[in-house]
């Protein structure tokens, strides 16, 4: 792994206590054990008012979009820890996503910054299925959307409750092992692609 991979990890939950946010925090731990720069940005600290088009034309996008876009620009790969809200995705991470979208200038745009990102995905939920059903839902906002690259590879948390330790990490040892094979993938092609 190369030292100079740059990963940010970030949750679709501003929830305190979210178990979105603890898995975020499990990858960036394990980003950082295989050598790559990992940061972890909570979205709670970027609050955005709800996407309105008559808002953008009066006011253009909000100073957080940028800010949050910049931190984006500023990282070679995403992973992306996304609740599942009624078989879809956050309110606020779509939020975030549709503002940051909307950032024309300065270059390079915000759909530039957004489509040449590498971007992981992870869901953990007290359920049975981990949160599979929203990340279906925001593998096609990112993909099609967006037109980013997912990496195929995904992590599933199901009953999150107890899946974590109290240092951080995955109790379950699969599920441990498959969070480190998604941040490897996820530091490889970065890497290559913006090498």
């Amino acid at each position: 792994m190369t030292p100079t991979s740059r990963l940010l990890l970030i949750a679709g939950s501003a929830r305190a206590g979210s178990f979105n946010k603890r898995l975020a925090q499990a990858a960036a731990g394990v980003a950082q054990s295989l050598g790559a720069h990992a940061t972890f940005a909570d979205l709670a600290d970027y609050p955005m008012p709800i996407y309105d088009g008559d808002l953008e034309a009066v006011d253009g996008p909000p100073e957080n979009a940028r800010r949050l876009l910049a931190l984006f620009a500023d990282h070679q790969g995403v992973f992306i820890a996304s609740p599942e809200y009624n078989a879809s995705i956050s309110p606020l991470l779509k939020n975030a996503l549709d503002w940051m979208s909307r950032v024309r200038e300065p270059a390079p745009s915000g759909l530039d910054v957004l489509k040449s990102r590498v971007f992981a995905l992870g869901a953990a939920s007290p359920g049975g299925t981990g949160g599979m059903r929203g990340l279906i839902a925001l593998r096609y906002t990112l993909e099609m959307g967006l037109n980013a690259l997912v990496l195929p590879e995904q992590v599933l948390v199901p009953r999150a409750m107890s899946a974590f330790t109290t240092d951080g990490g995955l109790a379950d040892k699969d599920a441990s092992g498959r969070l480190e094979g998604v941040i490897a993938s996820l530091v490889r092609t970065s890497s290559r692609l913006h090498a």
